[in-house]
């Protein structure tokens, strides 16, 4: 006698690639997010093995997708560049997010923040970055002792990751990289590029009239030699012996 055994199939789970909450509240948020994540992005631009993402949920463990966060921007060392709907840590080589960054917004609260400290202590994050554009404070935390300890003086911080200098002024939070150029917004990226394309025209027509003059002198130069050759052969025919 033949017996089947049922064997219950487990529903499969799904992880959304996203939370129902906007990117940002308002503007200056938005600005920041897009500014940190888009320089950053330029900064690693050669590197085929830095993941850079805004906005974008990550879940760290496989089999729940009720554990998850999505850090405004975050970096991933040794993880290919592209496309993803969310960062399933599982399907990644289990590689961990390295930074994370959080801008605040009025509807921020001291629960929901502390949660993510939580989270990103747990979670195995190295860096983490919180900067409130309203109130201009920046606050930093680095992972030692498999917990994140708060940055004691950010004015002038360096991240031992990234390489970037953090400096607050009047007009906000300013970030450098290791060269000395500040993170640019799209504007002034592009007022930048143009500057720089001005300079190149501007040295390519100095360039071009240095070459005509050269030219011109060398024709100069040409012309009277060939009128002292003109001379010296008249003198000749003349029996003067130069």
């Amino acid at each position: 006698m033949n017996q089947s055994i049922l064997v219950e199939k487990k529903p499969e789970i799904i992880y959304p690639d996203s939370d129902g909450k906007p990117m940002s509240d308002n503007t200056k948020q938005f600005r920041y997010i897009v500014i940190i994540k888009e320089n950053l992005e330029l900064l690693f631009a050669d590197n085929p093995n830095v993941f850079i993402a805004g906005d974008l949920l990550w879940y760290p463990v496989e089999g729940d997708n009720t554990i998850r966060q999505a850090p405004d921007v975050m970096v991933v060392f040794d993880r290919p560049k592209g496309d993803r709907g969310s960062y399933q840590q599982w399907k990644e080589n289990n590689v961990t997010p390295s930074v994370a960054f959080e801008i605040l917004s009025p509807g921020n609260t001291l629960k929901e923040m502390a949660k993510k400290l939580a989270f990103y202590e747990k979670y195995g994050i190295e860096e983490y970055y919180i900067y409130n554009p309203d109130r201009n404070d920046l606050n930093g935390y680095l992972r030692q002792d498999n917990q994140l300890v708060i940055i004691e003086e950010m004015l002038g911080f360096i991240s031992p990751l990234l390489k970037i200098k953090f400096e607050l002024n009047l007009e906000g939070l300013q970030i450098y990289d290791a060269q000395g150029n500040r993170f640019l917004t799209y504007v002034e990226l592009s007022e930048k590029i143009k500057d720089t394309e001005r300079q190149l025209k501007r040295e390519k027509q100095r360039a071009e009239q240095e070459r005509l003059k050269a030219e011109q002198e060398k024709q100069r130069a040409d012309e009277a030699q060939i009128r002292v050759k003109l001379l010296e052969e008249k003198l000749k025919e003349l029996g003067i012996e130069l």
